[in-house]
């Protein structure tokens, strides 16, 4: 049987040395609990809310510790917002993700096609989970194989800086054939709730990745940080880094439920 992968990082690079120690420590515990483990963190945050907000260490340096995250024997994965992203980190990348917000940019989708690599989709805030099929139509047209595409749920907007997940868009998009993720994290997002920079409510992230558990995803999505209230980005829905052996342990027990 397939292993559920944890997809799980800071949300943005800080430095070699933060991403080996975050790695490490969460490749430990996925080990521990039998799930495959895929450290995620993004090179550049191209839609902060502020433009005086930090984007990242750009995509030169970044390069650097990816290589070295996949020489020490990791996973990674990173989101791409130009279509020229994709074949400058096509070989030091294993999974490209789209941004919620870039989902339906066709250039974008066929660029990640067309380097062979794995393609996570973030589903559209604004987007019906049905409506993803036509992002998967434009993946597949580039020959992408169904089983080489996740398409992730993320929470959905819900009045002004505020998202709800409706559950059920993990069951309808499994329908399309491709693998399906549920981003605990991000579907607690308050975007741009803080005024320049976006808010959210970290204590009810676990919760998400236990309820996605019934729907049987096969990936889990969480971004994290050993001190999340001074993180670059996206602080105030990352789980402590302090708390995740727990989280990933309660993962793993409802998975076994057999429901």
């Amino acid at each position: 049987m397939e292993l559920v992968t944890i997809i799980a990082g800071p949300c943005q690079l800080e430095s070699n040395a933060h991403s080996l120690m975050i790695a490490n420590r969460i490749k430990k515990i996925c080990d521990d609990q039998g799930f495959d483990y895929i450290f995620k963190s993004s090179f550049d945050k191209a839609n902060r809310t502020s433009v005086y907000s930090k984007r990242g260490l750009g995509i030169s340096e970044s390069k650097k510790i990816f290589l070295t995250l996949r020489e020490q024997g990791y996973k990674v994965l990173t989101d791409v917002h130009e279509p020229w992203h994709c074949e400058e980190l096509k070989d030091v990348v294993d999974v490209f993700q789209i941004p919620a917000f870039l989902c339906r940019q066709t250039d974008l989708l066929l660029a990640a096609a067309e380097t062979g690599k794995m393609v996570n989709v973030k589903k559209g805030q604004f987007l019906a989970p049905w409506d993803m099929k036509g992002v998967v139509e434009k993946l597949t047209s580039a020959g992408v194989p169904k089983e080489r595409i996740m398409l992730t749920e993320r929470g959905t907007f819900f009045g002004y800086n505020n998202l709800v997940v409706d559950f059920r868009s993990l069951l309808q998009m499994k329908e399309f054939g491709t693998k399906i993720c549920m981003d605990a994290t991000h579907s607690v997002q308050q975007p741009g709730g803080k005024g320049n920079s976006s808010d959210g409510n970290r204590e009810y992230a676990p919760y998400m990745a236990y309820l996605s558990t019934i729907f049987k995803p096969n990936a889990i999505f969480m971004e994290t940080h050993e001190d999340p209230d001074n993180a670059p980005s996206d602080g105030p829905n990352m789980i402590k880094l302090e708390d995740m052996p727990e989280v990933i342990l309660t993962i793993r027990k409802y998975m076994d439920v057999k429901w």
